[in-house]
């Protein structure tokens, strides 16, 4: 039988894709002329609002049409508007696109992703001295981010399982804090003794003054893998998803509005991506036992 917190996922993500049309409100119902946008709640709704804008008002020019964003309450209500076709584009992760992708019998095409997501990375953090290897978490307490995340959760679990660390039996405890920011607040404040998340969101905490690395530390770094992507359904017109491609390519940082956006999304560039690249991550939650 598989442990609590995995069933826990299963069962809540099910529900979630069944129930959580509730979540979007009449601006995500289907409306000619409006790219209907969301993206997974991995920081403060405010935060994806924020950094959205520029991009949107780029897109709306781009294509054409009203970009709308509509903030979604979790990750599966991410997968379950672009399956259903209550959203139009969706700011993944990896596992969230797996999710879709699976749960759409591949109806779902990944457009672009950020050089930066051909090789994305996951920080552990601690404030605790004794802790300075995966090793050192036996018996430990744990924050990853959503159960549903693949930087805060995925694979940060799978990193931990190849180093002979079941986190389900070997740790103290392990919480899900919902976003990454939360995590490091979680650490930080003496919640638990490490936790697990984004490695951009840990860097842009902390250049902005909101995480101090001389109190929470990284203490381990995991390797590359692909993850975050924009994507769309397979129904929406070849011409509309070229639009957007297009523009998604065209964005350069030498420009004063190109930078504005790539300075936002964490990028250098946007570059086409593929479903092939998410094999890792697909491998890795069937692994997992979050995937079936």
């Amino acid at each position: 039988m598989l442990p609590l917190s995995r069933r826990k996922l299963l069962l809540g993500a099910s529900a979630a894709l069944v129930l959580s049309t509730t979540a979007f409100n009449a601006a995500a119902q289907n409306t000619p002329g409006v790219l209907r946008v969301s993206a997974i709640p991995d920081e403060a709704p405010t935060e994806l609002q924020r950094k959205f804008k520029p991009l949107g008002d780029y897109l709306a020019k781009a294509t054409g049409l009203k970009v709308e964003f509509t903030p979604v309450t979790d990750y599966a209500a991410s997968v379950e508007g672009l399956v259903n076709h209550k959203l139009d584009m969706v700011w993944f992760g990896g596992f969230t696109f797996v999710q879709a992708n699976v749960r759409s019998k591949g109806q779902v095409i990944p457009l672009v992703q950020r050089v930066e997501d051909e090789k994305f990375r996951s920080v552990f953090i601690t404030t605790s001295p004794a802790i300075n290897s995966l090793a050192d978490l036996r018996g430990k307490t744990l924050s990853f981010g959503s159960e549903s995340s693949t930087s805060g959760h995925l694979m940060p679990r799978s990193f931990l399982l190849g180093a002979n660390i079941n986190p389900d039996t070997d740790l103290k405890r392990i919480a899900f804090s919902g976003a990454h920011d939360a995590t490091v607040a979680a650490v930080a404040g003496g919640k638990v003794d490490a936790g697990a998340l984004n490695i951009s969101v840990w860097e842009k905490l902390v250049e902005a003054g909101k995480a101090d690395p001389k109190v929470t530390r990284v203490f381990y770094t995991t390797p590359g893998y692909h993850d975050y992507n924009w994507s769309v359904h397979s129904k929406m017109s070849p011409a509309l998803q070229k639009k957007i491609r297009d523009a998604f390519l065209a964005l350069d940082a030498s420009t004063p509005q190109g930078k504005e956006i790539l300075d936002l999304q964490r990028a250098t560039k946007f570059v086409p991506t593929n479903p092939a690249n998410y094999k890792q991550i697909e491998a890795a939650a069937r692994s997992a036992g979050l995937l079936k």
